[in-house]
């Protein structure tokens, strides 16, 4: 190709999707920095999607990109899957808001009592980030205590009570959040990953209301979590009478049709969901203990009742999608063929990697692919393998700004759109698809180097 400085890679971009940027400067007049979402946000701009199709986008231009979005981890069956499909059209012409109970509704809600193991009662929400809000007003209200306890780099919506230390390193929790008041920090206490002794050192001093994590690892499995540290944390729990709620958002109908909970064998309290259980459309649910979210319930014999309104709180669309979604999760074997197609592609990329002589890393767990740059640990061919092993001071750092642009220009380029720096897995990516992508990436690189960005 030749040589190529960022500046021609741009150039590039700009001309391959030139119908995007005419997109982009449309919505910076509509919105800001054009985008509707934080992770949308790329400069030169971001491609702009007229469809999509299995694990395909389409671009305004015409482009085919191989998706690992998937609807931010909520299309495991791929986009436009003919069952779901054809249950939200049926649904369409029948109502998509009846503003009253129906039939749907506890067909939705009995399928996740059935598939998640903690799931003893079921209230529905629009979103995760509100059935995690309605985790820790549960929580507080069955303990009477006010603080909440969670992982630096989890995230669990952008709600005030849990969006402080959710982003940046774990060994950088970052306090100040613009717009949150001092006093609600007064009430959450964090504690870094995978370190059952600073969560037991918390529990004794601050005496929190509940634990909450994402049971495989914060921000899609950057740092990885595992079996043993969960089952040490509900021993600790039920020890000291904490509640343990697991925010199975990403991982719930994903690692296993059962969730993270239902792959490891360890049961919490409360679990938040969405993503999945909605099939690819709006909305959420908090499960797990009947006298937990028996506070839901009008007259509850303690005097105390959560208010929860919600205008689309288990609407019909929804549920008709999410009905669809879990059966066929529920009959087939989606999870496992995300996961192995997952396994497949960091180890194709590994070899990549090792044959260009490049420093870079693929981990992760399940249907999760995470790519490490500049890594300078040990290597290993076992899919266990966690680099640095798992010190997440090292595992998770920042990754410079320009590295990242450019990675993302070129791998879209190849017709490659990862999620950063990571992948998430659906049941439609094929073996010749993991290849085309791992070409994709390889050349990507390549252009990388020329820029010497990397070495």
């Amino acid at each position: 190709m030749g040589s190529v400085t960022f500046s021609q890679i741009e150039t590039k971009y700009r001309n391959r999707f030139h119908l995007s940027e005419q997109q982009s400067q449309r919505a910076r007049e509509i919105f800001p920095n054009g985008v509707t979402h934080d992770a949308r946000h790329h400069e030169p701009f971001p491609v702009c999607v007229s469809g999509a199709d299995g694990c395909y986008k389409t671009t305004l231009e015409g482009h085919r990109l191989i998706d690992y979005w998937m609807g931010h981890g909520s299309l495991l069956l791929g986009h436009g899957h003919p069952a779901v499909v054809d249950a939200v059209q049926k649904q369409l012409l029948k109502g998509t808001h009846y503003s009253a109970s129906h039939e749907l509704e506890a067909e939705w809600g009995q399928l996740v009592i059935e598939m998640t193991p903690s799931a003893e009662k079921v209230r529905f929400t629009s979103s995760g980030t509100e059935a995690t809000l309605m985790a820790l007003r549960i929580a507080r209200i069955a303990t009477g205590r006010s603080r909440v306890l969670k992982l630096a780099g989890h995230f669990h919506g952008w709600h005030d009570q849990l969006i402080p230390a959710a982003d940046g390193t774990p060994a950088d929790v970052n306090w100040q959040q613009p717009g949150i008041p001092e006093s609600v920090h007064d009430d959450l206490i964090v504690v870094p990953p995978n370190e059952i002794e600073g969560v037991e050192r918390a529990i004794a001093k601050h005496k929190p209301a509940c634990v909450i994590l994402e049971p495989t690892g914060g921000r899609w499995g950057t740092v990885p979590i595992r079996g043993e540290y969960l089952q040490q944390l509900s021993d600790l729990t039920k020890r000291t009478g904490v509640l343990l709620v697991f925010d199975e958002v990403i991982t719930g109908f994903r690692v296993s049709p059962g969730g993270a909970q239902q792959e490891y064998g360890v049961t919490p309290d409360l679990t938040t969901l969405a993503k999945i259980l909605a099939g690819g459309l709006p909305g959420g649910c908090l499960a797990g203990r009947a006298d937990l979210l028996e506070y839901l319930e009008f007259d509850h014999p303690s005097g105390l009742k959560m208010k929860h309104p919600g205008t689309y709180n288990g609407n019909p669309l929804s549920a008709a999608a999410g009905i669809t979604a879990l059966r066929e999760i529920q009959k087939g074997n989606p999870c496992e063929i995300a996961n192995e197609s997952a396994r497949y592609l960091r180890e194709q990329l590994n070899l990549m990697f090792s044959n260009k002589g490049v420093n870079w890393v693929a981990y992760g767990d399940f249907s999760l692919t995470k790519i490490l740059p500049n890594y300078s640990g040990e290597l290993s061919d076992n899919d266990e393998f966690l680099p640095y092993q798992n010190e997440h001071r090292r595992i998770d750092q920042p990754i410079p700004r320009e590295l990242t642009r450019a990675f993302r220009s070129a791998t879209l380029l190849n017709g490659v759109d990862l999620m950063g720096w990571g992948a998430i897995m659906s049941a439609v990516h094929t073996k010749d698809v993991l290849d085309l992508s791992v070409i994709g990436i390889s050349e990507s690189v390549d252009l990388l180097r020329q820029e010497n960005l990397i070495s």
